[in-house]
């Protein structure tokens, strides 16, 4: 699965009002976009350390907006807008502070995301008097900054446990559809991405079949699943995935994963997925019994009816045990089998318990970086982690430019 990253659009196209009115549209380098958004949003008298917080979070925001292709795979023909009600403030042929704008020549290519996460955090912010949020307080990250916060403990104070990408690359803005329409017999890179993703949809949309080989070649299965989505969601069921199939599986995909929002889901690219592709039975043996009982076991902390199981690889007594309790709760049939609609289930619930609690790496091992002296057990790589769909393909290439900064 190639690999797919977000980076830094030489241009950014500015709505200049609410999504659905008719404003005008503007197209602006994406680092005076910067500079015009910090002008407009904060003060240039605040500490550096403020400063420099916002703007990361400006920066990322926008990144986000571009990496979801948040209004593109809506219809519009633009970006982002300038409506604080949407997105963030920007004023057509402002002028730029000075020290503001040397911040924003610096910072312009760094932006925040969730530790073992790809896609730039939706670093939403606020002013923090009139206005009140879930993420940064403009107000009250100046007070920080007086009190002796740099800006690393400031964006931990808001954002939780995140990191800062430095140097990302910058390149012209692409669509992610591949220009000609995906159908029976091709096949590539941009296959994989819609067979992962349909099957990541089919986990909140059960009436679509799961793709059970994600194997890039769009076949008679994949054909069935691209068929029954363009069912569920209106549009021509021909199975063939032009551009408008193409954009509802990213909308809808966005949208199940929350990708456009602070306490998103979050897009891992590695090499494996938590699709399981075949059923898990009494007996099996291997990695994928360990991902089951790591999940069943996290389930268990937080859920008395469901018990706990020790993550030794063997599908025995006490997994099947757990398996049949989270069918009993959530009302799947008890065969203790982990076939797809109980995976998913389990899926589904072990990922909100994730998600909201941060991805503490020492609690959610399975699923974050290698890291150095824990036990053999917890120690997978991320070429070895199970995890989501590689998402919207902004970037492809074989290695990893971005340099990043982890927040410690």
């Amino acid at each position: 699965m190639p690999p797919v990253l977000p980076y830094i659009p030489q241009r950014i196209t500015v709505h200049l009002g609410p999504p659905n009115s008719d404003a005008e549209n503007v197209t602006v380098s994406f680092v005076d976009y910067v500079k015009n958004v910090a002008s407009s949003e904060i003060y240039p008298t605040w500490e550096e350390s403020a400063l420099r917080a916002n703007i990361l979070a400006i920066v990322s925001f926008a990144l986000n907006r571009v990496y979801t292709e948040f209004y593109r795979s809506r219809g519009y023909d633009f970006d982002i807008t300038s409506s604080t009600a949407y997105d963030q403030f920007f004023v057509k042929g402002r002028s730029y502070f000075e020290n503001v704008a040397r911040l924003a020549e610096e910072l312009f290519n760094d932006y925040l995301r969730r530790p073992g996460f790809v896609e730039p955090l939706a670093a939403k912010f606020c002013n923090g008097t009139t206005v009140t949020c879930e993420g940064l307080s403009q107000w009250g990250s100046q007070n920080l900054a007086r009190q002796g916060y740099n800006t690393t403990q400031i964006l931990r104070s808001y954002y939780g446990n995140i990191e800062i990408v430095t140097d990302a690359p910058v390149m012209g803005i692409t669509s992610s559809y591949p220009g000609t329409p995906l159908r029976r017999g091709t096949s590539g890179p941009s296959v994989v991405l819609i067979q992962t993703a349909l099957n990541r949809i089919s986990q909140s949309y059960p009436a679509i079949p799961k793709i059970p080989s994600i194997d890039g070649i769009f076949g008679a299965q994949t054909e069935a699943t691209v068929r029954k989505f363009q069912e569920v969601f209106h549009l021509d069921a021909d199975g063939i995935v032009g551009s408008a199939t193409w954009y509802a599986i990213v909308r809808i995909y966005v949208a199940v994963t929350s990708l456009a929002e602070l306490r998103s889901q979050g897009q891992q690219f590695y090499a494996n997925s938590w699709a399981s592709r075949n059923p898990i039975s009494f007996g099996d043996r291997g990695v994928r019994v360990e991902h089951l009982q790591f999940m069943l076991s996290v389930l268990s902390a937080y859920i008395p009816e469901i018990p706990g199981v020790q993550v030794d690889g063997v599908f025995g007594p006490a997994t099947r045990n757990a398996v049949l309790a989270v069918q009993q709760r959530y009302d799947l049939p008890q065969t203790g089998i982990v076939d797809h609609r109980t995976w998913d289930e389990i899926y589904d619930q072990f990922s909100g318990i994730e998600t909201i609690s941060w991805r503490n790496p020492e609690d959610f091992p399975y699923t974050n970086a290698l890291i150095s002296g824990m036990p053999p057990r917890a120690r997978y790589a991320r070429s070895t982690t199970m995890t989501q769909y590689p998402g919207v393909p902004l970037s492809s290439g074989s290695q990893d430019p971005v340099r990043q900064e982890v927040i410690r």
